[in-house]
């Protein structure tokens, strides 16, 4: 192929982008406020002087962090894996950057390992149409960062999400242990919730203490819209001693948004793994996605 049939042929580039939700209104473009896909979008631009358009694997809301979000875009444009790395991120503000780039097929390879059935919350989106940074993945990890202490901590502000009363460490893994497993979600799923079905698979949710700090983390296939902050909110209502665990279970079987704890603060959210299936050969993933992760457990 010629150099200049070279630059007609279209590209998928994947980054993985990290960033402090604090400043800005969620990832997604919105007609009020300045976004995530927005600034990146612009980056993008002013590196390779033409639009392009970034799909991600998540949208978070206004506040929400991420220690890896995943986002594909296509492009003509021929630049290496660390060009793209050094080059959006000279354009980018402090507040986001890009973590690692690479280039994907087109078209899907062959599988490594057998393919799973779908599961439920599992896009039907088909292997053949490529690699998408969204109907690709497989499952995503979220962690939840609590900070339980009499007085607020002013150097944690929009870090993580704070509780004054104690919390009930075994009363709140008890309760969460009702979550694992597949579910109808529609308990913890806002009204604003566009997704065709309230079920997942929850893979796993673990809840670890280091002094006055709380993490717990939220292993599914996906999440529905709200869910791990309406989640979070009626743990903290189960280790504050205002609902017996087995609440959690009722809940669940009751399936109304009203009857949970209200949605908590998204101060604390990080969108923390995307995983897809191996043959996509993504560059090294930390396994808790902790890569930059500030804190350390």
């Amino acid at each position: 192929m010629t150099e200049a049939a070279s630059r007609r042929v279209m590209r998928r580039i994947v980054l993985g982008v990290q960033y402090d939700g604090g400043p800005w209104q969620g990832w997604q473009t919105q007609r009020h406020g300045q976004t995530v896909q927005d600034t990146l979008e612009a980056a993008l631009l002013r590196f390779a002087l033409t639009p392009l358009e970034a799909v991600c694997a998540g949208r978070t809301d206004s506040g929400v962090h991420a220690l890896e979000q995943v986002v594909h875009f296509d492009t003509t444009v021929v630049r290496n894996d660390a060009s793209w790395v050094r080059g959006v991120n000279a354009f980018l503000p402090p507040s986001i950057a890009v973590r690692w780039a690479c280039e994907v097929p087109m078209a899907a390879p062959a599988p490594l390992s057998p393919l799973s059935p779908l599961q439920p919350g599992d896009s039907p989106y088909a292997r053949e149409d490529g690699f998408h940074a969204r109907f690709s993945a497989v499952a995503r990890t979220y962690h939840y960062l609590l900070y339980n202490h009499p007085v607020r901590s002013p150097l944690l502000e929009g870090r993580a999400g704070w509780v004054f009363r104690p919390l009930d460490l075994q009363r709140m893994r008890e309760g969460a242990q009702y979550l694992v497993g597949t579910h109808d979600f529609s308990a913890f799923r806002s009204i604003e919730c566009q997704a065709k079905s309230p079920v997942r698979s929850m893979h796993s949710l673990d809840i670890g203490q280091s002094g006055d700090m709380f993490i717990l983390t939220l292993r599914a296939n996906a999440f529905l819209h709200h869910m791990v902050r309406n989640i979070v909110g009626s743990l903290i209502a189960v280790g504050q001693g205002k609902q017996a665990p087995q609440w959690i279970a009722d809940l669940l079987t009751q399936r109304d948004r009203s009857k949970a704890a209200p949605t908590f603060m998204a101060d604390g959210l990080y969108l923390a793994r995307v995983e897809y299936p191996p043959e996509w050969q993504l560059p090294q993933q930390s396994p808790a996605g902790q890569d930059g992760w500030p804190w350390g457990f």
